[in-house]
């Protein structure tokens, strides 16, 4: 039995043949799973997407017919899934529900140490032979309130990166972490926690609840030199609020790994075509805005446990088992 692996990055294909071999028939390729490369799954009972698949019902459905009972996202997030529509047409569904924290936390951090230090002008100028240090000035984070929204296993890891800095530290969540408050962290409302916060780190889920969770208002209630950083989902900001601040000349600091339209964009080479994402091309001119594309997963550690916890999913599915990680058990 073939597996087919959808959007499979080229550092990433190795590790995944390397750990199916002599176990499992994988074939991957580069193109994502969209309602129109949906159709080359026929034939395939298994196959594996990357975060940014598209599967909603539209493409279970082509997938259903295919001959596909069980799909294997190599991702923790599973907002992009339609679970209810894959359980109604029997399609298992599992997912990566652990991997290294760290390489998403310390991502996290360099996303806020560059745009504070205003690292990749300083790059771009030394590139040009310009030496100027007009323009380049950061701040001392030690001393300074952090906020961290979202206090599992990876705002817990931000959170220890932020106390060796000496700040100070504040975070929202639906319950405490117990490691967090042993750190020193005072956990308050959000609004406390936006208006008072020099740097808001996002670690939460996407979820209906936490869509645009930093809409219009709460940005107005950050303070005006503030520094944000969302290496979680693009969904928890809502990006033409943010264009808007960024306009009045606001925050010291933005730095995204993830952009709520990103799906069609990211893992992808659009260099040589028409920029259509007009949100997109205004927020990446604004001068104290850094934007990468999703890779604070993407450490040999990380995916490594990716590919792992992939392959323990897809054994299990073959012998009749579930795991902590199926969404929608086999039927």
């Amino acid at each position: 039995m073939e597996i087919l692996a959808f959007g499979v990055q080229a550092d990433e294909k190795p590790l995944i043949e390397k750990a199916f071999a002599g176990l499992h028939d994988i074939r991957c390729v580069e193109v994502f799973l969209t309602p129109d490369t949906a159709p080359i799954a026929a034939g395939h009972e298994m196959i594996s997407t990357s975060v940014n698949a598209n599967l909603s019902g539209r493409v279970l459905q082509t997938l259903a017919v295919g001959g596909t009972t069980m799909i294997a996202q190599r991702s923790t997030g599973f907002n992009n899934i339609d679970l209810e529509v894959a359980e109604r047409l029997g399609i298992t569904i599992a997912r990566v529900s652990y991997y290294s924290p760290y390489s998403v936390a310390e991502f996290a951090w360099t996303l806020a140490m560059a745009v504070n230090r205003k690292i990749v002008r300083a790059s771009g100028r030394t590139r040009d032979f310009d030496f100027r240090l007009d323009g380049l000035m950061g701040r001392d984070l030690r001393g300074r309130t952090v906020g961290v929204v979202g206090t599992g296993k990876i705002g817990e890891a931000f959170t220890r990166i932020a106390h060796g800095l000496g700040m100070n530290l504040l975070g929202w969540d639906v319950a405490e972490n117990p490691a967090c408050v042993e750190l020193g962290m005072r956990y308050v409302d959000k609004a406390e926690l936006l208006a008072t916060s020099d740097l808001i780190s996002l670690h939460v889920p996407l979820l209906p609840a936490t869509h645009h969770l930093i809409g219009r208002q709460e940005l107005r209630a950050m303070k005006d030199d503030a520094i944000l950083v969302n290496s979680s989902r693009g969904g928890l900001i809502d990006t033409d609020a943010l264009v808007g601040e960024l306009r009045k000349g606001r925050f010291t600091g933005v730095g995204l790994d993830v952009y709520e339209a990103e799906a069609g964009l990211f893992f992808l080479d659009r260099s040589l075509e028409a920029i259509t994402d007009d949100t997109l091309a205004r927020l990446v001119t604004f001068p104290q805005v850094l934007v990468t594309s999703h890779q604070a997963y993407y450490t040999q550690d990380a995916v490594g446990q990716i590919v792992a916890a992939t392959l323990q999913n897809v054994t299990d599915y073959v012998a009749g088992r579930r795991n902590e990680n199926f969404l929608v058990p086999r039927v």
